[in-house]
């Protein structure tokens, strides 16, 4: 099996749309508590995984996503609350490429959507949600309704105006980028929703994931009761 060692804290790893064998992780000193980040770009070889560039930060990188429209873009959630962009095309100094700088706490979550190709999200401990055009020098707008940090959001795979979000108030939301309100509030869990995330051959059919120690599967047509909770973690 294949090892690569941070020297940080790893919080993230996505695989490239594009690249099958290349994978992006995100890191963070002290767990991302105190401390500096960095971000490794890997590629998976025959001697191992060995890595091909590396970006380093002020303060520690929570997430990353890669575009969905182009190869070398990739982009980091900070803890200073800014989304960075990084070319790989670039030379080193040329990077981070740009910097959203716009969330007033901890950027926690970034979501590339794939069916309109130049959109992403962003998620915040400061309760908000941010939508960006790659293109535009700032964000097109904010989604507000959670009193709490929104811990994770990702785009609906077959709907590019859908999104959900997951939050410390305990609830999952599902958004339309056409109505300002969520569509739907799910009260998923007793306690903190840290991630949820859609089923790829049912979009109507969710999972969310709790510090609750449990994981419940929803149809959001029906979401006065999850389908089946699963239980194991401890």
């Amino acid at each position: 099996m294949p090892r690569f060692k941070t020297t940080f804290n790893g919080c993230s790893v996505k695989f490239s749309p594009f690249i099958e064998n290349r994978l992006a992780v995100t890191t963070a000193q002290n767990f991302g508590i105190i401390g500096n980040g960095r971000m490794h770009v890997l590629e998976m070889t025959p001697g191992g995984l060995m890595e091909t560039a590396a970006f380093d930060t002020a303060d520690g990188l929570y997430d990353c996503a890669w575009s969905e429209e182009n190869e070398n873009i990739l982009l980091a959630a900070s803890g200073d609350g800014s989304v960075k962009v990084y070319d790989l095309a670039a030379p080193p100094m040329a990077n981070p490429l740009r910097v959203f700088r716009e969330h007033k706490h901890e950027c926690c979550c970034l979501s590339w959507n794939m069916q309109r190709r130049d959109l992403f999200l962003s998620s915040s401990w400061d309760d908000s949600i941010k939508l960006y055009s790659i293109h535009n020098p700032g964000s097109m707008q904010t989604f507000l309704g959670h009193s709490y940090c929104v811990y994770h959001v990702a785009w609906a795979p077959a709907h590019g105006d859908v999104f959900l979000s997951a939050s410390g108030d305990t609830t999952v939301r599902l958004w339309d980028l056409r109505q300002p309100q969520p569509t739907l509030v799910l009260p998923a869990h007793a306690f903190e929703v840290l991630s949820a995330d859609w089923c790829k051959y049912n979009d109507c059919i969710i999972a969310t994931g709790s510090i609750d120690k449990t994981i419940r599967v929803w149809d959001v047509r029906q979401q006065q009761q999850p389908l089946t909770t699963l239980f194991g973690h401890s």
